[in-house]
């Protein structure tokens, strides 16, 4: 795997001033300027962040959608997010032929490469070994089989930071000799657009990153707040679920 570093520190934390859907839009109108539909590996982790980036980029590339999330747990989440990313493909009616590849699943792999920051908070240097993991496999997935281009969709929600993810996918780039599309798809109201494209298709939308830390957090976040609603008078125990 073309790995980065061990203990991604050099990655900072702070809020970066480039604006990165300006230079995508740069990107985008060199592609289009050269009559060209270069190829792009896509990442993906579930079918509603995928939609808007495919609905969004599909004009101006050759797609592949790559499935790679260790991190995602139970397998039963992690298979069920591509019976729903396989169903979003055939049934929106995209410019051109989307291909997706779904690599094995393998919990372990996040396991070992999270080990020792269990008690990192979410959003922490876990997530962010997790973002390095899944785009490390990407980029080298990307170099292999002689892409032009590797992104994310991931920089798509709110939680997620793209600074981070662009800092990685650069240094990545720059091992792997692949281009890496510069992107924040939660910009242009790619967030919002992503949640009506969900409703049009009732894709599962699901609450959780994919990681049982993350799926502990929601879990007390929702349990504090229906006890707050409780203490309130606004729900009645009966109610909670």
């Amino acid at each position: 795997m073309v790995y980065i570093a061990a203990s991604l520190d050099w990655i900072t934390m702070a809020e970066n001033k480039r604006n990165y859907q300006k230079e995508l839009e740069k990107i985008l109108d060199e592609v289009e300027k050269s009559g060209k539909k270069p190829k792009l590996l896509l990442h993906a982790c579930c079918g509603p962040c995928s939609s808007y980036c495919l609905e969004y980029l599909t004009h101006y590339f050759d797609i592949t959608i790559y499935y790679y999330n260790p991190n995602i747990d139970p397998k039963e989440e992690f298979e069920y997010r591509v019976s729903e990313l396989k169903r979003l493909i055939k049934e929106m009616p995209l410019e051109n032929k989307v291909e997706l590849i779904v690599e094995h699943y393998d919990h372990n792999e996040f396991k070992s490469h999270t080990k020792g920051l269990e008690d990192e908070p979410e959003r922490g240097k876990r997530c962010t070994m997790c973002y390095a993991l899944r785009l490390s496999r990407t980029a080298e997935y990307a170099a292999e089989h002689h892409y032009d281009f590797f992104t994310t969709t991931l920089s798509i929600s709110p939680y997620k930071d793209a600074d981070r993810l662009v800092q990685i996918g650069e240094a990545l780039s720059k091992k792997c000799g692949v281009r890496y599309l510069t992107s924040d798809f939660k910009k242009r109201n790619g967030y919002k657009r992503s949640i009506e494209l969900s409703t049009q298709y009732n894709l599962y939308r699901q609450d959780f990153c994919g990681c049982h830390f993350s799926k502990e957090e929601n879990d007390k976040r929702r349990a504090d707040v229906l006890k707050k609603l409780q203490k309130d008078g606004k729900v009645t125990v009966g109610e909670i679920k």
